[in-house]
């Protein structure tokens, strides 16, 4: 009996699951929720998103303060910046030499190379967030926004550098061969060696938890609820079968994840660099159509990042906006790309984290811009015909004023930016899940993943985001303690590797252990 008590102990998340929703649901119907069962479902995200708020959005400051969460991810970024002596600007030639394969040994550890750890890692972040979410801080935020979101990318430069560098050195390599790492480790692990360990193992579990719970919502039902925005903006006939549609994603979804790291590594190795290109040109279209209006629209954004018009806040609120979004687009403090990193072959830790720190200029500095500036030159987002659009809605009606047929580039770009998300963080989630359950349990949280992109595809916008934002950014505040605790460890190590390649020992090392493999 002992035995089979210890045997399901592993799965008692799935009755809890259900006592807990199932009469929720039950309740939002015998209260007359509109929309029956769906209504239900939305009534009882509702309610979990209200109670979340009341601790995640603590405002300092009175009712227009910065939230503390938001405030704790700025300070992180400045805090790294500093401590790793802007490393954001020092190690980016180097970030991108190593992505080229310049510096790849053949023989290390790991299950993928450095371009599809990055690869991995960015479709995890160059989502759907970069066409809806720069119009949803562009709407609640004003043209400002979007100078703050860059802001919060070129500091996030370094955090991302500083978690990566960490999940490399921490990672562990699996009985099967397969490579466990991200914040669940270098929390546990870091912190042990640093005479922590009971702190170690309680942040550990705390993030995967957050991390397992967050994959449900940042990677997975807003980008599905904002792939079916974008695919209906065009096709009406889904506008009434969202049911059709997530059964249809939840399958597509579900022929990629199954095969696991390398499978997704392969597959966001050629989706991620094509869909980015292919929006990349669009946006540059619309720039060089409206070319004399550009300089406008560029001080319209750095004009009103001090002088808000029109914003709930002011200045504050517009700073808030702006690292929200960003936070939710690259994922910078959050700890979740440090997961794809350290499957990444390499045996030299800091270099996998200066790769890293290309993601947040790729994701937020380079392609968000591109569609704040489309947004803000065409005027759109300030047409009163337009305030009952929001996300990719309003992107993709910034687009039509100069590409007519672009809503539907945007709608594939959409759909296949949102499934490239999905397919990422559903290996964050599946490792975090494994680390509080075990291995054996992957294929129910797989289970839940999929059932959650349904979800997504049929409640509305609002409790989604807030649901999203809030996992994601709980997600920062146990990553970002840890990396605090281990900076001077960070530092160190840079140190030591900026050393060796600035006296040239590290690619002559390279090059004498390719030779061989050459031959």
């Amino acid at each position: 009996m002992k035995q089979l008590l210890l045997k399901f102990k592993k799965y008692l998340w799935l009755p809890i699951l259900l006592i807990v929703l199932v009469p929720q649901v039950a309740l939002a119907q015998e209260e007359n929720v509109p929309g029956g069962f769906l209504g239900g479902i939305e009534a009882v995200f509702q309610k979990i998103v209200d109670v979340l708020s009341l601790f995640f959005y603590f405002k300092i400051g009175g009712e227009n303060g910065m939230p503390l969460i938001v405030l704790w991810l700025i300070a992180g970024g400045i805090f790294f910046t500093l401590r790793l002596k802007f490393i954001n600007i020092r190690a980016f030639k180097h970030a991108i030499d190593v992505v080229q394969g310049k510096y790849d040994d053949p023989h290390d550890e790991g299950d993928v190379s450095h371009f599809q750890a990055l690869s991995a890692a960015l479709s995890g972040t160059v989502g759907i967030g970069n066409i809806a979410g720069v119009a949803i801080a562009i709407r609640l935020g004003g043209p400002g926004a979007a100078f703050w979101l860059t802001m919060a990318g070129f500091l996030g430069m370094s955090s991302k550098f500083a978690e990566c560098t960490l999940g490399q050195k921490y990672r562990i390599i699996k009985p099967d061969g397969t490579v466990g790492g991200g914040p669940m480790y270098y929390l546990n692990r870091g912190l042990s060696a640093m005479g922590m360990g009971g702190l170690g193992k309680a942040l550990s579990v705390i993030f995967a938890v957050l991390c397992a719970i967050g994959s449900l919502g940042i990677g997975n039902m807003f980008q599905a609820n904002q792939a079916f925005a974008a695919v209906s903006n065009v096709l009406p006939f889904f506008e009434n079968l969202s049911w059709l549609f997530g059964i249809i994603l939840a399958v597509t979804v579900g022929l990629v994840i199954l095969g696991g790291i390398e499978r997704i590594g392969a597959v966001a190795g050629v989706l991620v660099p094509v869909m980015a290109v292919i929006y990349a040109l669009a946006c540059f279209w619309v720039i060089l159509v409206n070319l004399t209006v550009v300089p406008a629209a560029i001080a319209t954004i750095i004009r009103t990042a001090f002088v808000p018009e029109a914003v709930a806040g002011g200045i504050v609120g517009s700073i808030v906006t702006g690292f929200q979004r960003a936070a939710f687009s690259n994922e910078a403090g959050l700890g979740s790309a440090a997961i794809a990193h350290s499957a990444a072959r390499t045996d030299e830790p800091v270099r996998e984290g200066i790769v890293a720190l290309l993601e947040p200029f790729i994701d937020t500095i380079f392609i968000c811009n591109l569609t704040a500036i489309v947004i803000v030159l065409t005027g759109v987002y300030a047409d009163p015909n337009s305030l009952d659009l929001d996300g990719a809605q309003l992107s993709a009606a910034s687009f039509a004023t100069v590409i007519s047929w672009f809503p539907y580039v945007i709608a594939v770009a959409g759909f296949l930016f949102a499934l490239s998300t999905m397919i990422s963080w559903s290996y964050y989630g599946q490792q975090a899940w494994a680390f509080l359950f075990g291995d054996k349990t992957v294929n129910a949280y797989k289970a839940i993943f999929l059932l959650c992109v349904f979800v997504g595809s049929v409640v509305n916008l609002g409790p989604v985001l807030d649901f999203s934002d809030i996992m994601a950014l709980a997600m920062s505040l146990p990553n970002l303690f840890g990396c605090f605790l281990m900076s001077g460890l960070i530092a160190r190590e840079l140190n030591n590797y900026m050393s060796r390649l600035k006296s040239g020992a590290m690619l002559a090392e390279v090059n004498k252990i390719k030779e061989p493999v050459l031959k």
